[in-house]
Parts: C-alpha cells; sequence; structure tokens
C-alpha cells in the first residue's frame, strides 16, 4: 500500500539510465494497475529516444481479475506452476530444500542432535506439503476454498521442526502438530472442515 509513488519514481529512474526495475506483488496494489497500465502502453509511444534500450520492467503477480490485459498483451509471461503429482512435488520439495541452503539439509542441520528423526520427520513435512498443494487441482473435492500453500510454509515448518528437535530432549508431538498443523499452514485455512482434513492429513 502507498508504493505507487515510489514505483513510478523507480520506473522513470529505470528508463532514463537502463536499470532493471522489479515491481513485486502487484496483486496486491489493485489501485496502481490504472497507472501501471498507462506507462507500460506508454513505452511504445516513446521507444525512440527517450528509453534507454538496456531498460527492463520485471513484474510479479499472483492471478487476478483486475491485472490489466493491455499489459499482459504487451509483455512476456512466465508463470511457475506446482510440478504434477505426488513424487514430482516431493523432488521439488527436496529441490526448494537444497536451494535454500547451498550445502543441503545433512550439512545445514548438522546441529541438530536427533538426525535420525529430524531426516524422518522432514520426509513426513514433504510428504505433508506436497498432499496439500496437490489437492488443489481437485478444485471443491480437495478444498472448500481456495488456499495458496507456497514453498515459505514448507520452509517455515521445516525451521520450526529443527528448533523443536534441537532444543527439547523428547520429541513435542503435541507442539508439533499445532505449530506445523495450526499456524503455518492452518493459518491459511478459514473453513472449519479444510481445517479438519489438513490436521488429519498431518
Amino acid at each position: 500500500q502507498g508504493q505507487g509513488e515510489n514505483a513510478q519514481r523507480l520506473m522513470e529512474h529505470g528508463k532514463r539510465t537502463g536499470d532493471w526495475v522489479l515491481l513485486q506483488n502487484c496483486h496486491l496494489s489493485r489501485s496502481f494497475m490504472p497507472e501501471l497500465e498507462r506507462q507500460v502502453l506508454s513505452f511504445g509511444a516513446s521507444l525512440t529516444s527517450s528509453i534507454s534500450p538496456k531498460f527492463r520492467l520485471w513484474l510479479t503477480s499472483m492471478p487476478c481479475e483486475f491485472f490489466p490485459v493491455a499489459v499482459l498483451q504487451a509483455s512476456i509471461k512466465l508463470t511457475n506452476e506446482n510440478p504434477t503429482g505426488l513424487r514430482a512435488n516431493m523432488m521439488r520439495c527436496y529441490k526448494n530444500l537444497k536451494c535454500t541452503d547451498p550445502f543441503g539439509p545433512d550439512e545445514a542441520f548438522a546441529e541438530c542432535s536427533k538426525t535420525n528423526a529430524f531426516h524422518k520427520l522432514l520426509y513426513g513435512t514433504c510428504f505433508f506439503h506436497s498432499i496439500l498443494t496437490e489437492r488443489r487441482k481437485f478444485g471443491p473435492l480437495g478444498w472448500n476454498a481456495r488456499y495458496e500453500f507456497n514453498d515459505t510454509d514448507l520452509e517455515v515448518g521445516v525451521q520450526w521442526l529443527q528448533m523443536f528437535l534441537s532444543e527439547q530432549a523428547e520429541i513435542p508431538w503435541e507442539a508439533l502438530r499445532y505449530v506445523v498443523g495450526q499456524i503455518v499452514y492452518g493459518g491459511r485455512v478459514t473453513d472449519p472442515w479444510d481445517r479438519r482434513t489438513l490436521l488429519s492429513i498431518l
């Protein structure tokens, strides 16, 4: 909210200097979309001298109905979709965990005193995340409402898992179930039946 002026200033600066400008989460700035559309359409009109040939404008957005169609038509579009199938989702979870830490899960969590338990619970957390994301494909049969579970949920869940295992003598099952099920993933869930389903899967 209130970032429209900053975005406009950055675009003007980028057009002059040839910098690349990244505007993230455009779906959160509905009021700025008409101005963004006007700016993007003006790029084609003033392509001769006022815009540096090195200038690039990157936009990130979730799908939304108010995103300007003219901006989409004038752009090169990239989409990031979840892989299909439980196995592919599991592989993606492990790859993303390795990407967040260049040393990989083994070295990253070497300080965790319960490595055997950690590896099993890490597998369980990735399996849980994969099932939740896979259920979205089934629409109202999977969830009553549309929930955007993402990789950040998995990363936060793994961080809590590591913290609980490192700090507690015994595995705190109830605390893990509550934090992962009710807070990390359950914080997105608004329907009571969906929450019940999520906790049953966990």
